[in-house]
This record gives structure tokens, C-alpha cells and sequence, in this order.
């Protein structure tokens, strides 16, 4: 397979393929990847967008003080210019997503809120604020505020109340998982291990048991879905995992190499259970 570069302008060929076919990853920006899907032909998107965090401060990794910047694609424009970006994105989600489709945003107070108004004003219906609670959090080196341990999960349907278009819940499912009572919306689940980061590490990624417990949740078998940011393509190996069919870009060169690696070579020795 080829290795990244610099981003692709035009999509031709993607960067990995699954050997069914089904499933890509493109080395591509979401702004020119996301317009050549065809409308209503996504079952659900589950992504983690940028949050704007680079502002040359520092955070606690690993025990060391580090700089918070993460490259280019996370600094701030400005409020507006950052929630006129989500609204971009956002509106070419909802185009591709079928009638009954959902989306799951992960984010912190930097950016949950900017998408949650987003959805908002594009017509989605809010069905759950997931907060994801991590039991060994990052200390606060400031000592100024509450330490930071929750991200902030939205989830949404482009149906509308009252509209024949149903979005899909396995409720049955969750309940078992829940020890047969009904699972709450806060999510004690621990930071991706080191089986997860064995080909490298990305900043922002994800537990492959978050991912999986949201599309369990809300899609079925065969289901396509998107992710528009997929930094290491955690998405993409949850999804393959339940027998979902993936579709997704990456804009940084590091990170869609990473995702490639993870992608041909780390999906077999995480078949196992999380």
C-alpha cells in the first residue's frame, strides 16, 4: 500500500481496502472526501472532531508536563469560524445519512457545545448526551479548576419526531449487557490500552469499547458506517469487529498511516473481546 504524502484533492484510489471491498480509508480532508458520497447511503456516523485544544498551553502526559498542540488541524480560528467549520461538516453528515440515521460526536466543553447547537439549527434530534467517565484521568497541573475526567458523547438521528423513519436502538441488547437492567447514560470505561496503541499512538484516540458500545447500540450487522475524522481508525476496527462495513478519511499524513498500519496489520490481534 502506498504511504501518505500530502492530501489527495480528487479521490481515486483509497489508501486502505478491506479485502471484501466494503470497507475504505482515504487519505483525503473531510471537505473534499465527504462530497463525493453519495445521499443517503450512510447508516451512522460515529467521529471525533477536532476540539481546538492547540493554544500553546500545557497538559499532564504520562505523569510529564507536555504541550497541549497537536498540529495545525487543532488550533482555534476564532468561535465563529470554528462553528461555521462544524456546520460544514455537519451538513454533508446529514446529507449522506439515511432518513433514519444517527450520528455520535465525541467531544470536551471546548467543542460539544458548538456541535450540539449545530445539530440543532441543521434539524437533527438530540436523542442522548452520553458522558464517558475515565476512572484514571490526567491530573489538573493548574490547580485552578475541577479535574477534567469526562468527554461528552452526543448522539442524533436525522428523523425527525413523530416521523415514520425510525433510528435504530438495540435496546435488548444494551439491557443485557447492563445485567438485564436498563443502561444509564454515564460510561465508566478505562483509556485505550497499549494492545490498542501497539502501531503507534494518536492523541485524541478513542477505546475500541466505546466505539463498539455505540454502534452495538444503534446499528445492525452489514450497517455502513462513516467517519470523517478518523485519526488512528479506531471507528474503522469497531466497525469491522461487528461485522459493519466502514467508510473514512484522514487529513494528517502521520495519523493516516497510522490508521493504514492499524488497519491491515493490528485487526487480527484485536479480534478478541475488549
Amino acid at each position: 500500500m502506498k504511504r501518505a504524502t500530502e492530501p489527495t484533492t480528487s479521490i481515486v484510489e483509497p489508501l486502505w481496502r478491506s479485502e471484501n471491498g466494503q470497507s475504505t480509508l482515504f487519505y483525503a480532508a473531510q471537505e473534499s472526501f465527504l462530497p463525493t458520497l453519495a445521499t443517503e447511503s450512510v447508516d451512522c456516523v460515529w467521529t471525533d472532531p477536532p476540539y481546538f485544544l492547540s493554544n500553546d498551553g500545557t497538559t499532564c502526559v504520562g505523569g510529564r508536563r507536555a504541550s497541549v498542540n497537536k498540529g495545525n488541524w487543532d488550533h482555534s480560528q476564532g468561535l465563529a469560524a470554528n462553528h461555521a467549520y462544524n456546520l460544514q461538516w455537519l451538513r454533508e453528515c446529514q446529507r449522506v445519512l439515511k432518513p433514519a440515521g444517527t450520528i455520535w460526536i465525541s467531544g470536551t466543553l471546548h467543542v460539544y457545545l458548538s456541535v450540539g447547537t449545530a445539530l440543532q439549527e441543521l434539524g437533527f434530534r438530540l436523542l442522548n448526551d452520553i458522558i464517558w467517565e475515565k476512572p484514571n484521568p490526567p491530573p489538573n497541573l493548574g490547580c485552578r479548576c475541577f479535574t477534567h475526567s469526562t468527554e461528552i458523547l452526543l448522539w442524533a438521528t436525522k428523523a425527525p419526531k413523530g416521523s415514520r423513519h425510525r433510528h435504530v436502538f438495540n435496546y435488548d441488547a444494551m439491557k443485557k449487557a447492563n445485567g438485564d437492567r436498563q443502561m444509564k447514560n454515564v460510561w465508566r470505561l478505562g483509556a485505550p490500552g497499549k494492545a490498542e496503541k501497539k502501531a503507534g499512538k494518536h492523541p485524541t484516540q478513542k477505546p475500541l469499547a466505546l466505539i463498539e458500545r455505540c454502534l452495538e447500540a444503534s446499528t445492525n450487522a452489514g450497517d455502513l458506517v462513516l467517519d470523517p475524522f478518523s485519526g488512528s481508525a479506531s471507528t474503522g476496527i469497531a466497525s469491522l469487529r461487528l461485522q459493519r462495513r466502514f467508510q473514512g478519511c484522514e487529513a494528517d499524513p502521520e495519523f493516516a498511516d497510522l490508521a493504514r498500519r492499524r488497519l491491515e496489520t493490528a485487526l487480527p490481534a484485536e479480534s478478541a473481546e475488549p
